[in-house]
């Protein structure tokens, strides 16, 4: 019930390519459901509560674990999206559970859930992410998320000044409203991650083909090979790009393919649900961290910077195929940028640390998923791609899973492929990690969480 109520309003809030955000939501409320569990199984503890240990009459059937999990969600739910609280009552509600019911006592389901949830709640209101919008000290007009690090970037929407360095871009849904990129919560690199303690851990060298006055030939070689990909898109290729840009529908059928394939129980569910989340929301905290560091260029910048009025050959549009009359500093990529520097990519970390914790989860690299996608159901070029009914996949493996991932962002204009090797080298080297800090909450090994 949880899932049907809380995407379509998570879809309200956020575009499905805000990385940061999206995962955030995910990552408190999977953490949420395992912690409200966790005191039904025989060795687990909570993430960020301890709740004790209820008798195996309990732990005999779902039913106690479902009703703290509803309960646990709808705290969450809650404190992340609270102009929504009407339909967060309707959730319980329609389940029949009271969404008055404020227990906290620890041998109901319901004061399980409720404990969970606050527990959650407290553990990440201050982890840096600026939820309250009152980091660096703002006492009114609370800004949440708002970024308290100054980050200012070095070029402008107009002016290139450094050809090596991240560029806003201008946005617009066609409206005549045309707004400039701001970089979208550089404090995420700060944020406190779960599974290990700086994002320095992972040394990333910089992006040498990125640098336009030290190695010219690789910046425009890296150009143009996003120049040919665009100029070759097929509708494939383009479905491809907008299903692993869509961070609701890229993430979530992989872990739950894997989690039905394996017959897994309510239990192993829940955990391969916070290990899906908690990998990638470290990726994503030590990926910000680079592009803090680095600042690097997006294609839309480097193209727009090397052939200016001369013409080229790529995609032209929406409908309007290959052409090549194109001028350099009319194009764009398939894909929206996203508003944040280009190096490493998220979207390929996020799919390299999946990828890499569920292979330590299930000890296998099999996966076996493909996705059907109608004909003319293209976002960016709709009615038009595909134009028959497509089949992404089959990808019989993780690893072809999060190689596609790292192809999709070549193909969609957004990503060099040095951002998409480095994305996924860091990705699954936080995976692992993860992998490793779930383990011990799932073994009861874990320490207690400060203040519990």
């Amino acid at each position: 019930m949880v899932i049907p109520a809380e995407n379509p309003l998570f879809r309200t809030t956020v575009a499905p390519s805000d990385a940061s955000l999206v995962i955030r939501y995910t990552v408190l409320l999977n953490n949420a459901w395992f912690d409200a569990i966790a005191p039904y199984h025989p060795t687990a503890v909570g993430i960020a509560s301890r709740l004790g240990r209820r008798p195996a009459t309990e732990r005999a059937t779902n039913r106690e674990r479902n009703i703290a999990i509803m309960y646990a969600s709808y705290r969450v739910l809650n404190s992340q999206l609270p102009q929504f609280r009407a339909q967060w009552r309707e959730m319980l509600s329609s389940t029949g559970l009271d969404p008055d019911n404020d227990s906290r006592d620890t041998t109901t389901p319901a004061g399980i859930g409720n404990r969970a949830g606050e527990a959650v709640i407290a553990s990440r209101l201050h982890d840096g992410m600026n939820q309250l919008g009152d980091e660096g000290g703002r006492k009114y007009n609370r800004q949440p998320y708002a970024d308290y690090l100054g980050y200012r970037p070095v070029n402008t929407a107009d002016t290139i000044r450094d050809p090596s360095r991240w560029q806003p871009n201008v946005v617009t849904n066609g409206n005549g409203v045309f707004r400039v990129q701001e970089f979208a919560t550089p404090q995420w690199s700060v944020t406190r991650p779960y599974s290990y303690r700086d994002p320095a851990e992972f040394p990333l060298p910089p992006p040498v083909n990125s640098d336009a006055v030290r190695n010219p030939a690789g910046y425009k070689r890296q150009a143009d090979e996003i120049l040919h990909a665009s100029a070759n898109l097929t509708d494939h290729q383009k479905i491809l790009a907008e299903t692993f840009n869509d961070k609701f529908r890229a993430l979530p059928p992989a872990f739950r393919h894997i989690a039905a394939a394996n017959k897994y129980d309510l239990d192993q569910f829940v955990f391969l649900d916070a290990l899906s989340n908690v990998a990638p929301f470290d990726a994503g905290i030590a990926t910000w961290h680079y592009k803090l560091r680095y600042d690097a260029v997006r294609p839309f910048t480097a193209i727009r910077y090397l052939y200016g009025d001369r013409n080229v050959t790529a995609w032209g549009g929406p409908g309007q195929g290959t052409v090549t009359d194109i001028k350099g500093n009319e194009w764009r990529s398939y894909l929206e940028t996203s508003d944040h520097p280009e190096y490493p990519s998220t979207s390929t970390a996020f799919c390299g640390a999946l990828a890499q914790a569920a292979r330590r989860f299930t000890g296998s690299d099999a996966l076996g998923l493909s996705i059907r996608v109608a004909r003319g159901a293209s976002v960016v070029e709709p009615g038009i791609t595909p134009r028959a009914d497509t089949t992404l996949g089959p990808w019989e493996t993780l690893t072809e899973w999060e190689q596609e991932c790292g192809l999709s962002r070549l193909l969609g204009g957004v990503h060099f492929r040095s951002a998409i090797d480095a994305g996924r080298d860091l990705g699954r080297r936080v995976g692992d990690r993860a992998y490793e800090f779930l383990k011990k909450h799932v073994d009861g090994t874990a320490p207690p969480p400060p203040g519990s």
